[in-house]
């Protein structure tokens, strides 16, 4: 066996015999921009970083921009903070704020995992929901979309604690596709979110160890919001 085979069998048993412990998180900065109807709307940027021994932050932080921001001044952020152990993301803490002219909603979630507590506040209510292995917040789901998609082991359904109640998330792949963005033409892989009451679809790129760099979701108005990627740092 030549040194140029022997080079790309060296490659497809290491590939092989990759396992899912091999898969660590990756942190990054991404800059999106959100539209309807054609016209921009808003600003998001999001940002996953490491915050010490197998503990990551999750921040996203989003404002209306142009026109929009005359009329309706949003600013939302949202943060997750959870550790990564034997290839599972455990959430810690979860928290979201939105400030819409002199309104605010605040809402905090903290996971128990010793208790099986999930303890939610939400403006001055507090309510306790039980805790199950596997459960994510609003943006570790997200997060574990792009670290399942990275070990090919895509499931259907997340569990996600949101505000008030347990949800079932359910997706499906739907193929591929081309997706022009300002960073040029990028290959996705397309996912669907099954659901009856609302329409979500997510394009993932593997060449930016499948960060989304497109959204399309349906909101419950019927207005259809797209968030495209801007630029991108760290992957």
């Amino acid at each position: 066996m030549n040194a140029y085979k022997l080079f790309f069998f060296l490659l497809l048993v290491i590939s092989d015999s990759a396992s899912p412990e091999d898969f660590t998180p990756v942190t990054f900065k991404a800059t999106y921009n959100l539209y309807a109807n054609g016209l921009e709307i808003a600003e998001s940027v999001r940002e996953v970083s490491r915050s010490g021994t197998n503990q990551y932050n999750y921040h996203s932080e989003s404002h209306t921009t142009g026109f929009v921001a005359l009329f309706h001044k949003d600013h939302i952020i949202e943060n997750s903070q959870w550790k990564y152990e034997k290839n599972e993301l455990i959430p810690i803490e979860y928290s979201y704020i939105r400030t819409r002219g002199k309104k605010e909603k605040n809402i905090s979630v903290h996971f128990d995992w010793e208790k099986k507590i999930l303890s939610n506040q939400i403006n001055s209510s507090r309510i306790e929901l039980p805790l199950t292995d596997g459960m994510l917040d609003k943006l570790s789901y997200q997060y574990a979309i792009m670290r399942d998609l990275r070990r090919n082991q895509f499931p259907s359904k997340y569990t996600v604690a949101d505000a008030r109640k347990i949800k079932t998330y359910h997706f499906k792949q739907a193929g591929e596709e081309t997706v022009s963005t300002p960073l040029g033409d990028i290959q996705a892989i397309k996912i669907d979110k099954v659901a009856d009451d609302s329409s979500m679809t997510i394009w993932c790129a593997p060449q930016l160890q499948y960060l989304p760099i497109k959204i399309k979701q349906a909101e419950e108005d019927g207005q259809v919001i797209t968030t495209v990627i801007q630029k991108v740092e760290g992957l």
